[in-house]
């Protein structure tokens, strides 16, 4: 993680189920891709399964579910027959976030931010059945949890990570097949904050860009294309309804203060249903539920051309499922900068249907939307890395979805 702490919380996981604690261990027709495949930034694993198998009665008390240090927990219900009047309400430590959760199920519950969730069943009327009845036909069930990884097991991942990725290249003659995606020695990404003030129009622009948790453990990024309900992710991330309506979509996740660890309160809503998704150019099409409570985030528009070769960019982005960050060259260097065209015509998944560039992304960023800094609008959607990185060019993905957008 870019951001170390200076004591690292144990890693261990424990669940206090009404006052006693058990202590445990911690798609459409695709167009199939050619053998040799560039390195993908790909989705990112942020997070874990931890089994539970847990019962709510209408007389026990609250389910409280911790994992010292995650950044997150998602509760999945097995069970969630609810009687007239029954409520299911789940919280973070302190109840300051809070979120009913409606039956019937199996179903996921929205993550909540922290390392506690707490689970409360609050009991309604019973009605003229009789009472064993009635009861034996209902019932809460809590049969796993994904939480997120601590910091320091985020660490030790990045750092064996970057010793695979090390011995892959010292193997290789020349550095072929290099996996990395910090191009140049350094990293250039920053905060999106840092630029609300020096360049108050990409900071506005990456409020469009979303945080994808999908399936409770991987990340990936999104935005909104258009003013009406539409958002792109790469085929990579997901492609199908279902897996989108499993994926959380949550907008304003960013550092309250430049190179700072609070973040500001995020707005969460679900996925809906894939519109459109190919394998070839790697994006999906997707729509949101709750649309109502994001479209205050704004949204990119399209530059549909022919990008030039030398065009500066800027990546507005979530790597590594970190706040939104954008990756673009500094002023006193954006002459002959890492963050321009380096190709307009590279070979992704076909040949010629990539731009390419050495702007950097990490795993988390596939997704992300590539922008042109003279027009601030869309050139490319990013999906590998490999140095140089890449992504497919948006007047092809135009050209394939100019009816649904």
């Amino acid at each position: 993680m870019r951001r170390t702490m200076a004591a690292v919380l144990a890693i261990c996981a424990a669940v206090a189920v009404a006052g006693t604690t058990y202590a445990r261990p911690a798609a459409r027709a695709a167009v199939a891709p050619p053998a040799a495949e560039p390195a993908g930034d790909g989705a990112q694993q942020v997070g874990t399964i931890e089994r539970v198998g847990a019962l709510l009665d209408r007389l026990g008390g609250p389910l409280t579910l911790r994992y010292p240090g995650a950044s997150y927990v998602k509760v999945h219900f097995d069970r969630l027959l609810l009687g007239p009047g029954d409520r299911v309400v789940i919280t973070d430590a302190r109840g300051g976030q809070r979120q009913e959760v409606a039956g019937p199920g199996p179903r996921w519950a929205m993550s909540v931010d922290g390392d506690t969730a707490v689970v409360r069943f609050f009991p309604g009327t019973v009605g003229l059945l009789p009472l064993r009845r009635q009861l034996a036909s209902l019932g809460v069930g809590i049969d796993r949890v994904a939480r997120g990884f601590t910091r320091k097991e985020l660490a030790d991942r990045a750092a064996a990570d970057r010793s695979k990725r090390s011995g892959a290249a010292r193997r290789l003659a020349g550095g072929e097949g290099r996996t990395e995606s910090i191009c140049g020695g350094f990293d250039d990404k920053r905060d999106a904050v840092c630029y609300k003030s020096s360049d108050p129009e990409a900071y506005n622009r990456s409020k469009a860009v979303a945080r994808l948790l999908i399936d409770g453990t991987e990340l990936c990024s999104g935005w909104r294309v258009g003013p009406g309900n539409r958002m792109f992710t790469n085929h990579h991330c997901f492609a199908d309804s279902a897996t989108a309506k499993n994926t959380e979509v949550w907008f304003n996740y960013e550092c309250a203060a430049c190179g700072g660890f609070d973040v500001l309160r995020s707005t969460k809503v679900w996925g809906g249903d894939v519109l459109a998704t190919d394998q070839r150019l790697d994006f999906t099409l997707f729509t949101v539920q709750g649309f109502e409570s994001v479209r205050q985030f704004g949204f990119l528009e399209l530059d549909v051309r022919d990008p030039r070769r030398g065009e500066e960019l800027l990546i507005p982005q979530h790597p590594g499922g970190d706040p939104t960050m954008i990756v673009m060259d500094p002023p006193s260097v954006r002459a002959g900068g890492n963050c321009s065209v380096a190709d307009p015509a590279y070979d992704g998944y076909d040949a010629g249907t990539d731009v390419a560039y050495y702007c950097d992304t990490e795993g988390g960023s596939s997704g992300s939307p590539v922008l042109s800094r003279d027009t601030h609008k869309v050139v490319a959607l990013h999906h590998f890395g490999g140095c140089p990185n890449s992504g497919v060019r948006i007047d092809l993905i135009y050209a394939a979805l100019k009816p649904l957008l």
